[in-house]
């Protein structure tokens, strides 16, 4: 089996809450999604997310895609 290379995306989820005074518990009921999916997303562990809930997310917190997301060089 192949090993998976570890993704480069990193979420910027942290400094988008504490910017607009807002916990993930409240994000998360906002958008509807469970706070331990948001955790997995904001710690960098998530493998993937739907357009639905980024969309979401970025309704609720005033941003874009990529505000919310980066993608880091290789190193």
């Amino acid at each position: 089996m192949p090993v998976e290379e570890p993704h480069r995306v990193v979420c910027h989820l942290d400094r988008l809450l504490e910017e607009r005074g807002m916990t993930l518990a409240a994000l998360a009921e906002a958008v509807g999604v469970t706070v331990v999916n948001l955790s997995v997303l904001k710690n960098d562990r998530a493998k993937a997310i739907r357009f639905s809930t980024l969309t979401a997310v970025c309704d609720v917190l005033g941003c874009q895609p990529g505000d919310l997301l980066t993608v880091e060089p290789p190193i």
